[in-house]
């Protein structure tokens, strides 16, 4: 391996997490699993960066995701009117850049936003070793507040892991299995203790067998565009660890303000 390069290691995780990337007005949808986008846009307030700033640095970065616990789909069910009683106006803009009024009037919108809830990610970014230790620095000591794919999506600690001097796909391959402790206990009462697990995970490779468009190339409110990746879809067989104090269940970890949610 070339000793300039490293990789950055992350865990994701929290009560709810959404990472959109074909969502419409009425209609706010989440991928299964954190979007390029979504990593990058973490990264980039971590770093203080205004969203107008380049992201070429960051769009070198080879990701990659396991995911340690799935969750569960969460959807979140709105209505939306305008206080002052006037009717709302639809999602399109005219030429102008002005909302359009609807027709016929409509006073109510019905609006869906879905989540992914108690879900977990491990995070893999590869790139240069001066970058990917700017990025472990800053997303220790974050400039700005940092989201799982929204704002009203707060990552539990710790989201910082390590960096490793090792090639991405050996570093998702060796890395501990990070569900939560409640999602172990489950996992061993229900699977009868295995000693192993299989997760899913995604690579970027450019000989990939899909692709995503999720590669955000600017975050400016008005030039927001994207363009596509290829991945590769894999799993990994990770130890679960359930027999290592003899009871099959892990040990209960130290406080944490999520503890009573089971994180």
């Amino acid at each position: 391996m070339n000793t300039s390069q490293a990789t950055l290691l992350l865990r994701l995780g929290g009560p709810l997490q959404s990472w959109g990337d074909r969502s419409v007005f009425n209609r706010r949808d989440t991928r299964p699993e954190p979007t390029k986008s979504g990593i990058i846009g973490l990264l980039a307030a971590a770093s203080g960066r205004p969203r107008d700033e380049p992201l070429d640095d960051l769009l070198g970065l080879r990701l990659g995701v396991r995911v340690d616990q799935p969750g569960s789909l969460l959807r979140d069910y709105h209505t939306v009117s305008d206080y002052r009683g006037r009717p709302l106006p639809q999602a399109g803009v005219s030429a102008k850049g002005v909302q359009k009024p609807t027709s016929p009037a409509k006073h109510t919108h019905i609006t869906q936003r879905f989540y992914l809830q108690d879900a977990v990610f491990v995070v893999a970014l590869y790139g240069t070793a001066p970058l990917v230790e700017a990025l472990a620095e800053a997303v220790q000591r974050p400039a700005f507040p940092l989201a799982l794919g929204r704002r009203s999506c707060v990552p539990t600690q710790p989201i910082f892991l390590s960096i490793q001097d090792a090639e991405l796909e050996d570093v998702l391959r060796t890395e501990p299995w990070h569900a939560t402790e409640t999602a172990k206990q489950l996992y061993a009462r229900d699977r009868g203790k295995p000693a192993t697990i299989d997760v899913a995970a995604t690579v970027d490779h450019p000989d990939g067998d899909d692709s995503l468009t999720d590669v955000p190339h600017s975050f400016a409110p008005r030039e927001r565009r994207f363009t596509s990746r290829r991945v590769r879809h894999s799993w990994i067989t990770l130890p679960t660890g359930f027999a290592k104090d003899g009871s099959g269940t892990p040990s209960t970890p130290s406080h944490d303000p999520f503890a009573l949610l089971g994180w």
